[in-house]
């Protein structure tokens, strides 16, 4: 393993538990299994912290325990599938639901928008408009909108090249100094008792300083998005306004929704 003990100690232990879990999480999807043992070896942390990182793990349906160590979940794609992969999946109801997402949008407005497929979607639907402020922390939106005269906002960051998306401290700090009228939020989970939440931590952090720069909060995700926890928490059900979602939604998911005043739009 290249990260060593030195890697995962320091003051801000919370963010650090995250980066490790993050990163023991990585390594059971690209070898297909870690043994508890050599975790702590490698990592320089007890066996018992080990193995609370692999329950935690479990217990987020990322991972398959199994005895003295935890094995990949062979349905692996809910984890963090890269921009292209998740191009070919649910692409009529991303669709139905970006033209429902521009439908809340009004000329010369400041529109937000986090990295996706369904937000990529979103963008070239706001196509039709002619004065637009866009802020995007996503390559391919910025690009996608690089030829209108938008005024385009394409924040600073570290790039994921798993998702074309912007992130990291410097994200962060520049999402301080901004405001929007409306943010569309793509999320790879949404249960309705969490939140919002997607794999990996860096990005959440981005998009939590999103949600805190709009004014309105308008989360865009397919049904299959319900009821799946990823590793880490955007932020709670009760900070989104609205939810825009295709018509598969469970009648359940629907009440528990609306049961926390979010408007629940199905398409």
């Amino acid at each position: 393993m290249a990260r060593t003990q030195e890697a995962f100690t320091g003051e801000s232990g919370q963010l650090l538990i995250e980066e490790r879990r993050q990163h023991i999480l990585s390594l059971i999807q690209n070898e297909g299994r870690v043994l508890v043992g050599d975790l702590s070896r490698d990592l320089g942390i007890s066996q018992i912290t080990i193995r609370k990182d692999l329950e935690y793990l479990q217990s987020r349906g990322l991972v398959q325990r199994t005895h003295g160590g935890a094995l990949r979940i062979q349905a692996s794609a809910l984890f963090d599938p890269s921009l292209q992969e998740k191009q070919k999946q649910h692409s009529q109801e991303k669709q139905r639901i970006a033209e429902a997402a521009v439908r809340m949008v009004e000329e010369g407005q400041c529109v937000m928008l986090d990295s996706g497929t369904t937000t990529t979607a979103i963008a070239h639907q706001l196509r039709k408009f002619s004065h637009l402020t866009v802020i995007t922390n996503a390559v391919n939106i910025a690009a996608e909108l690089a030829s209108t005269n938008f005024e385009v906002i394409l924040i600073g960051g570290s790039l994921r090249k798993n998702s074309f998306s912007l992130v990291g401290p410097l994200a962060e700090d520049v999402l301080q100094e901004m405001h929007a009228d409306i943010l569309f939020l793509g999320v790879d989970g949404f249960d309705p008792e969490v939140g919002l939440t997607t794999p990996n931590f860096l990005e959440s952090r981005v998009n939590r300083a999103m949600v805190k720069a709009s004014r309105r909060i308008v989360a865009v995700c397919d049904s299959t998005k319900f009821g799946r926890r990823s590793l880490s928490r955007i932020v709670p059900p009760t900070a989104v306004h609205t939810v825009i979602t295709d018509r598969n939604l469970s009648a359940q998911n629907a009440e528990a929704l609306r049961t926390q005043n979010i408007e629940v739009i199905t398409v």
